[in-house]
């Protein structure tokens, strides 16, 4: 067998690779033409690689699709990034549109290059990959909408709570100028509950939105004002970590002081709550009697609970706090130092250090 013969087999190879995946990928040279499409483009084109292959690229596309990557072609000549990521309208022969996402790469000029066998190497200036994203930005868009009418279905109900239970407190006041009654105390305490829920369904209602900016969060530092911020009774924090994250900090807040709260409340006042890290992330973890490994799937639902004290919304709370970031969230049994006990672990986090 020649090197011709080789270079044909492994091309074709190659190929039989590329045309079995579900996503389109292209090739094209430094004038602009394409010089391959696997079959996925084609389809998703609506084009034979026939009528592809030798055309200008951009006689395809729609002008914002050509612009949005040029930009980031001039990015990444700069130095200023090094993948090239784009969501535009993807354009079929016929004019119909959907939502893509392409991955690039610049290849550049081979120049003088040549292969073993002395063949010169196809130059190519870009090589990409397209997916269809139609399904997902259908699921982003039916989330949407459910957040909004969420958000909106909160802030009426929270309202419509808050204006009796202002009457109520109001009345609880002129009843203590007029009696001492241990009666009251209960009184108060079920208002302080009623306000706690009101707030809570408020946050849940939000947290669900997507975080749009971050920021660098020292956790040791971060963690420490979050405690501060907690009724934690006798209980103890132990920081194991000193590493920085990017994250939402007023959501970040909500994660630690809740999952702070919820040690409190479910292990008793004398809990050790530590916080430590993990490989892509982190984790808080206490030395409480820890949660059954039958209702670790259940925990982030909201409602559940196991405590008379809390508002059950705590642990959902945290999970769309993760949600939010593109976090995953879980919990296991502690370890690495505490004995016994619950341990929440963040991961997929944006670790800086």
């Amino acid at each position: 067998m020649t090197g011709t013969d080789r270079r044909d087999e492994e091309l074709r190879r190659y190929e039989a690779i590329l045309d079995s995946i579900d996503d389109a990928v292209y090739a094209v040279r430094p004038d602009g033409t394409i010089a391959y499409v696997n079959d996925r483009y084609a389809e998703m084109k609506g084009a034979s690689r026939e009528e592809l292959l030798g055309t200008r690229l951009y006689d395809w596309v729609t002008d914002e699709a050509a612009e949005k990557t040029r930009q980031v072609r001039q990015e990444m000549a700069a130095g200023e990034r090094d993948d090239g990521v784009v969501e535009y309208e993807f354009l079929t022969a016929d004019g119909e549109r959907f939502p893509v996402e392409m991955r690039f790469s610049l290849v550049g000029k081979a120049g003088d290059e040549t292969e073993p066998d002395g063949e010169p190497f196809e130059e190519f200036d870009r090589v990409g990959v397209i997916r269809d994203v139609s399904e997902r930005k259908r699921r982003e868009e039916a989330l949407r909408e459910k957040n909004e009418r969420l958000a909106e279905f909160a802030s009426i109900v929270s309202h419509d709570l808050r204006n009796p239970l202002n009457v109520a407190e109001g009345r609880l006041g002129l009843a203590r100028e007029e009696c001492d009654s241990e009666h009251l105390d209960h009184v108060e305490r079920a208002h302080e509950r009623m306000n706690s829920l009101i707030e809570d369904l408020l946050t849940v209602a939000h947290d669900g939105e997507a975080v749009d900016e971050t920021e660098r969060v020292p956790l040791r530092k971060f963690v420490e004002e979050c405690w501060e911020g907690v009724e934690t009774a006798d209980a103890t924090l132990r920081i194991e970590t000193d590493r920085e994250i990017r994250a939402d900090r007023s959501r970040l807040r909500q994660v630690f002081e809740n999952l702070a709260r919820n040690a409190v409340e479910h292990a008793g006042a004398n809990v050790t709550v530590t916080v430590g890290g993990l490989d892509g992330g982190f984790y808080v973890a206490d030395d409480g009697p820890g949660i059954p490994a039958a209702d670790r799937e259940r925990v982030f639902e909201p409602g559940y609970t196991t405590s008379d004290d809390g508002t059950a919304f705590g642990l959902d709370i945290v999970a769309s706090v993760a949600e939010a970031h593109g976090w995953d969230v879980r919990v296991t049994d502690a370890d690495d130092g505490v004995d016994g006990g619950s341990r929440f672990e963040f991961t997929g986090v944006d670790v800086l250090d």
